[in-house]
């Protein structure tokens, strides 16, 4: 059974400068998600939405857009916008755990109200022939929820769920509760695609064994922290390139060069890339001293300073 890696989206980094840069220095990824398209009440995208969707922003690469919304009207109205620029699947965000978001009855907050769900979807496949995907948690409060949501959603014929084994409450803390997995399994007809802390070879192993009927995953934060995984994967081997330091080093410019020309002002990229390393330092033989050294960088002149020593660092351990 081959093996299909997707990239789970996460907003505020994986847009198509990332999207890109990734699959031509890396790799190894299938499909990529757009970050979700959010409305707001208001029937208008964004120019950042927008963009981040263009079929000339996105030529190397299959991408499916995502939307996060619990209002019938705003899904189809992106539903179609998406299918007027050639897309022809729209995947819907239950999945995002920011309380924000969860409050406000979207996102992984929406899963306890399957009226609701049933209220978009029924829309959605009435008014639309987009095919609908998911990405959901197992519920906000407790891994229930999702459970009692399925016989509902087993009414329609969606392509797929995508489930991250965790519930929105626990934002990304704990571990994943594999066996509210494994319930969610024989508790629907929907193919299964599973999420959630995949971040190392001995993690996909693990779960791989454990979900022998499972052959797409998908890698959200583990793929930052280690843009090297989903390759590694697909060539089933935990040897990294000899020259790993120096593509991350051509990865890094290239995404730094793109964002400091979109962005404004030392202030947004330097926020932008600390944002980045956060994930990226984790791949560093000592993480805390990496994202401190880019903490303490002041301005881009630091920053460039600071990056260059922690790659000449990594290349001397290896």
């Amino acid at each position: 059974m081959a093996t299909t890696l997707l990239s789970s989206p996460l907003q505020g980094f994986t847009d198509f400068r990332f999207r890109n840069a990734f699959q031509h220095y890396f790799g190894g990824i299938d499909t990529f998600y757009s970050p979700y398209i959010r409305l707001n009440g208001k029937l208008k995208i964004k120019q950042s939405y927008q963009n981040d969707l263009l079929p000339e922003n996105n030529t190397t690469l299959e991408v499916i857009p995502q939307i996060i919304t619990n209002d019938a009207d705003e899904f189809v109205y992106v539903a179609k916008y998406v299918q007027s620029l050639g897309y022809k699947e729209l995947n819907w965000n239950l999945g995002c755990p920011y309380p924000m978001v969860a409050k406000s009855g979207m996102g992984s907050g929406l899963i306890c109200n399957p009226s609701k769900i049933q209220e978009v979807l029924h829309k959605a496949h009435n008014e639309t022939d987009i095919l609908v995907s998911m990405k959901m948690r197992m519920g906000y409060e407790n891994a229930q929820e999702i459970l009692e949501v399925f016989p509902m959603l087993d009414e329609y014929p969606l392509k797929n769920i995508a489930i991250h084994a965790r519930i929105g409450k626990q934002l990304y803390k704990g571990p994943v509760d594999l066996e509210a997995f494994e319930k969610c399994l024989h508790s629907t007809k929907h193919k299964l695609y599973y999420n959630g802390d995949i971040t190392s070879i001995s993690s996909f192993k693990a779960i791989e064994k454990q979900f022998p009927n499972i052959d797409h995953f998908m890698i959200g934060r583990g793929l930052i922290a280690d843009p090297f995984l989903p390759s590694m994967i697909k060539n089933n081997t935990t040897e990294y390139p000899d020259n790993r330091w120096e593509i991350f080093s051509e990865f890094h410019d290239t995404i730094y060069k793109q964002y400091d020309e979109y962005l404004s002002g030392p202030t947004p990229i330097k926020m932008k890339m600390l944002g980045f390393w956060e994930y990226f330092s984790q791949a560093t033989s000592n993480p805390q001293k990496t994202y401190k050294a880019i903490k303490k960088a002041s301005n881009p002149i630091k920053y460039k300073q600071a990056v260059a020593q922690i790659l000449k660092n990594e290349m001397q351990i290896k």
